[in-house]
Parts: C-alpha cells; structure tokens; sequence
C-alpha cells in the first residue's frame, strides 16, 4: 500500500545547488507523501511518486501534475526516465517494470518465480538497458539487468548480501549499489559499485554510519546518497538524522543537508542535466 503522512507531517520536495550548498523548498505537500525526485533531461521538471501514481512538479515551483500511467497497477518509489525524457519506468506493486510513453504502458519484466519482484533503479546512458534489484521469494537480492524493449534477465551479483539502488555511471562502465557485504553486523550497508558486464565488486565507503542509495552524477563528478545514524537496519521512513553526503571524485565525502525522512528521501537518480543540483524529499513533523 502507498505511504501516508502521518498526523502534522509534510512532505518537502528540495533542489539542493552543490556548489553553494543551499537548499530551495520547490514543493510542499500536506495531502499526498510525495518521494523520490527525478529529474527531467530538459531541466524543467521533476518527478515524483505518491498515493500509487506518478506526478510531475516544475523545478521553479508549483503544484503537482499527474502524469498518465495507462492503467499500470499502483507504482511505488523506484522509477527512473530515459535518456530523452519520453518514456517513464516504474516499479510497481505486482513486483514488475512497465515502460510508459504518451500515456501507453508495456510491460518490460519477466515472471523469474513465484514471489520475485523487481525494483527499479536505473537506465544505462544509451537507454537500452534497465538496472534492478531482483527480490525472490526468500528475501535474498541481487543486482540484475533486463533490456528496456524487452529481452533476457542478466544477474550481476550472485549472493546472499543485503543490496539496494543499482544505478549505470554516466559512462555505463559500473553499476553503483548500496550492500551489507562488508557488514560485520546486519544493516551496516556500504556504497559499492560493480563492472556493469559483472565482476567483483569494489568497495566506496567505509565508515561508522549506513549508506544508501548511490547516485552517480551526470559529470562523474560526484555520487550523492544518503547515510543513516550507526545502527539502522534497512532504509526506514521518518529517521531524525539522515544525512545527504556528496563523494567527490577524490574519495572525500561532504556533506549536503540533514533531514527527518530516509525512505523515499532519495531512492532514484535525481541530478539536474547539468550536474549542478540534486533534489531531495523531507518529511517534517
């Protein structure tokens, strides 16, 4: 089922600029959990998901505009856009991908099992190819590929660690994830990205805090993500100190922004085309 505000709640759609670090309230929401920002490939809009549909709300501000899904069932918080902007993916509640361009849906997933579902992260620079997290019935994930016209599942990661958010680097060479494999205790997930053809993973953090979500922007330059207190386990919703971390190009992590919120703070790329902003959802009680 979508999320809902709770009692008093806000959900705050934000542009962060990373070159001055302030933050700019482009929309807030005291009816609809809105999560999830992408950015359109023109720079002028942004998407978001909420109450099971997509909207979409100008970057300069303004209220939400519903965007046709063709009789999709209820989407949730993983959706990304293709590279020209013209066709939308989402995740949906059944567990599978749908492509929907001017208002048509197709599905894209495959049946891989009883109970598997898909979750939605990224598209690779050429639009061809979508990234996910494979769920099976037992709970364990792995990162996969699937072409976006349809087309055989690959598995790039083949194990029982805890993974999230695969998501193509600017130049399709590396997927990026978010993984418990370096955890000595359950929840402690680190960034990490794999060679997009498979390989060994390399490791990218590595400190006290839970790292999720890891989104590569356009110009290399940077990977924004989102990093909870020690301690938590999964990504939860309505967390006092999520923190918004920018790593550099160099290995140096800076941070962005503090907010109350976590799940659907952040879970699909959200650069501007520029590589200049990112934008953000908090959930203020």
């Amino acid at each position: 089922m979508p999320r809902r505000l709770r009692s008093g709640q806000l959900a705050e759609v934000f542009v962060v600029d990373v070159r001055t670090g302030k933050s700019r309230l482009v929309h807030r929401s005291t009816e609809v959990l809105v999560e999830a920002p992408n950015w359109t490939p023109d720079g002028e809009w942004l998407v978001v998901n909420g109450d099971g549909k997509l909207f979409r709300v100008a970057v300069t501000g303004g209220e939400l505009q519903e965007i046709p899904l063709g009789g999709v069932p209820p989407v949730n918080n993983d959706h990304v856009l293709s590279p020209d902007g013209a066709t939308v993916y989402v995740s949906a509640e059944d567990g599978h991908l749908y492509a929907v361009s001017a208002g048509v849906a197709r599905r894209v997933s495959n049946d891989r099992g009883e109970g598997f579902k898909h979750y939605l992260h990224g598209v690779s620079p050429d639009g061809r190819t979508l990234a996910y997290i494979g769920m099976d019935r037992r709970g364990i994930t792995n990162v996969c590929t699937v072409p976006a016209a349809g087309g055989d599942d690959v598995q790039i990661t083949d194990d029982a660690y805890a993974g999230d958010g695969a998501e193509y680097s600017a130049d399709g060479r590396w997927i990026y994830f978010n993984s418990e494999r370096a955890a000595s205790v359950p929840g402690h997930a680190q960034l990490f990205r794999v060679p997009a053809a498979g390989g060994v993973p390399e490791q990218l953090t590595d400190d006290e805090r839970v790292n999720w979500f890891p989104h590569p922007a356009p110009d290399g330059s940077a990977v924004a993500y989102v990093s909870f207190p020690p301690g938590t386990v999964g990504h939860p919703a309505d967390v006092a100190d999520v923190r918004i971390r920018l790593l550099t190009a160099d290995g140096g992590i800076r941070e962005v922004a503090t907010v109350f919120g976590g799940q659907g703070t952040m879970n699909v790329p959200s650069w501007s085309p520029d590589s200049n902003s990112f934008a953000y959802v908090a959930y203020p009680l």
